[in-house]
């Protein structure tokens, strides 16, 4: 049970690794906001992380048909909700939110935008997936019971890697200018956009054609 919870651990942060939009979002925060958004950023990452792990235990099979059958309206959405944060990032000032003493204010925000990010992208359960598979983590027929040391390491694997992260990139802010800072918030929100477009251009293209039904 404890090399199952070291393996967990690892899949959390090695699931975490892939430079995508959640990561661009962590960073973001990081630098224009501090170490205390970054992390709350991180925490949601961590929330969908966990919730893609339970799925990639317990119903792979069922997600899978689940995710291919509703293929198109998953890209749209998907590409609906990062365009929409990905232009919300970009047309912000991430400093009109700062306290009188110069710290940045924390919000629930932070934390929200993670989470509908991490869930815009459902393909995720499918490297939750593989990660379980090559670490050896895959069970059959699973019980709650079992796997729930597991869903914890993993979980911890993916708060640590994100904490890491907006620690490091928080101290590294240091070192740029305001202007910097606003101008790496605008491009990473325009790379979001553009993410988004290529999900919501894909989506398009399935129903004009190919034919695809949007539900």
């Amino acid at each position: 049970m404890v090399l199952d919870m070291l393996k967990g651990f690892l899949v959390g942060m090695c699931a975490s690794a892939p430079i995508g939009p959640i990561a661009i979002l962590v960073i973001q925060k990081s630098l224009s906001k501090g170490h205390k958004a970054g992390f709350v950023s991180g925490l949601g990452a961590s929330v969908v992380d966990t919730f893609y792990a339970f799925i990639a235990i317990f119903a792979l099979a069922f997600a899978q048909k689940l995710i291919e059958r509703h293929q198109t309206v998953i890209l749209l959405a998907g590409g609906v909700v990062l365009i929409a944060l990905g232009i919300s990032m970009a047309f912000s000032n991430p400093f009109r939110k700062m306290k009188k003493d110069g710290k940045p204010k924390v919000s629930s925000k932070d934390f929200a935008q993670a989470v509908l990010m991490g869930l815009s992208n459902p393909m995720a359960v499918f490297v939750m997936f593989t990660l379980f598979a090559f670490f050896g983590l895959a069970k059959e027929a699973p019980q709650t019971w079992s796997v729930a040391p597991i869903l914890i390491s993993v979980s911890l694997g993916s708060v640590t890697y994100w904490f890491s992260v907006s620690w490091i990139l928080s101290h590294f802010a240091r070192n740029f200018r305001m202007r910097t800072i606003l101008w790496i918030s605008r491009i990473t929100g325009a790379v979001i956009v553009i993410i988004g477009i290529a999900l919501l251009g894909q989506g398009l293209f399935n129903v004009v054609f190919r034919g695809m039904p949007i539900v």
